[in-house]
């Protein structure tokens, strides 16, 4: 039997699955710190860091350490059930045990190890019938872990996965786009969970785009310019922000219009000259020359929609450029220096697209003009002059 099969065939969908009383927004991602395997030394420290940096929940066996813990970090035991001797928010347990009775005022979970079809099919199950399942993997696979989310779609369940280090985790969460709801780890020091924390960090699902005016074009000669192959296909009104100041950017064109003689590249940004910035994820703008397969960038719908996607390679090649001048609503100045040809576009309100050569003072395109300057790309409220 096929593990698609499992799903398909042999679960039937369980409705009312209880729903659990978290403050989690549903759709978000969140993290749970499990002390049972940090060295001791290092306890106090991913604790206090685990409360800073906001971790949804902390597991642990020490009812003591548990207790201690304030209202805004989620108290989750995963020891004997006869030892509670108090309610917690929430106390798990293997799958296939019966829930104790002295459980029945606390909110329960439920622990799966997948190691084969049958626990498998088990944690498919799980997921519809309990408000917490955790999930544990020993197989490298993230197969097993795709069906488990889709037999919890629209379920009351959350799936909370064991996940080993952190480049794990940022794997997990991506799982069928929209991940496991939670991930589990057990953190070597501090800093493992404040690089967590930034995991689970949600990222701009929308940026405000603005109408600038095209005051000046100019044709300056030869210079290196940059391509963009993303490894993902691009909407005809998807581009990414960049221009050649930090404080206004133009939205480019993917190349998923008609092209002569060659065919659309709709993973492609004929981005810009190699001195430009471009808008990355976290706030963050890059040089174009700086950039490298396998980063993130955002990608930019002409309504303002946001979504971070993968650099497969950045090809820098000497062209002829044309230079675009606009002007923002405040009166600020915005360039852009991309290749001088007609396939190269910029879009416009609406998502029209308007090639580079045939653009014209009077016309509007589309862009970002952040009220931040930039110092070695991050945002910063200081006085900047860039011309």
């Amino acid at each position: 039997m096929s593990t698609n099969q499992i799903v398909t065939d042999d679960i039937d969908p369980i409705v009312g699955a209880p729903e659990s009383t978290d403050a989690v927004e549903r759709g978000s991602h969140f993290a749970w710190i499990d002390t049972r395997g940090v060295a001791g030394e290092q306890v106090a420290a991913v604790v206090a860091a685990a409360i800073h940096h906001r971790i949804d929940g902390i597991v642990s066996d020490d009812l003591s350490l548990l207790g201690d813990l304030p209202p805004t970090v989620r108290q989750i035991y995963a020891g004997p059930a006869e030892l509670l001797d108090g309610q917690v928010d929430l106390a798990l347990r293997d799958h296939g045990l019966a829930p104790d009775a002295d459980l029945r005022t606390t909110e329960t979970g439920v622990h799966v190890v997948v190691s084969d079809a049958d626990t498998l099919r088990d944690a498919c199950v799980a997921v519809r019938e309990v408000a917490w399942t955790v999930l544990t993997f020993t197989d490298p696979t993230k197969i097993p872990l795709e069906i488990v989310i889709a037999a919890a779609e629209n379920s009351g369940g959350r799936t909370v996965t064991v996940v080993n280090d952190i480049e794990d985790a940022e794997i997990v969460k991506l799982v069928l786009e929209h991940g496991s709801d939670g991930l589990l780890l057990t953190p070597r020091n501090a800093d493992d969970v404040t690089t967590l924390a930034e995991v689970i960090k949600p990222t701009a699902s929308s940026l405000e785009l603005t109408e600038l005016t095209v005051t000046k074009v100019e044709h300056i000669g030869m210079g290196e310019r940059a391509c963009i192959d993303t490894c993902s296909l691009l909407e005809k009104d998807e581009g990414c922000l960049i221009g050649s100041f930090s404080t206004g950017m133009f939205l480019s064109c993917s190349e998923t219009h008609p092209l002569p003689y060659m065919p659309t590249r709709p993973f492609r940004w004929n981005a810009g000259a190699v001195h430009s910035y471009v808008l990355t994820p976290g706030n963050r703008t890059r040089y174009v020359s700086e950039l490298a397969a396998g980063q993130p960038i955002l990608a930019i719908r002409s309504t303002g929609e946001v979504r971070e996607v993968r650099i497969g390679r950045v090809k820098i090649e000497r062209r002829p450029l044309i230079s675009v001048t606009a002007a923002a609503p405040d009166g600020r100045t915005v360039n852009v220096i991309a290749q001088d040809d007609w396939h190269v576009r910029l879009l416009g309100p609406g998502g029209s697209v308007n090639n580079v050569t045939e653009l014209k003072p009077g016309d509007l395109l589309l862009g970002h003009v952040p009220s931040e300057s930039r110092h070695v790309g991050l945002p910063i409220t200081e006085f900047c002059d860039e011309r």
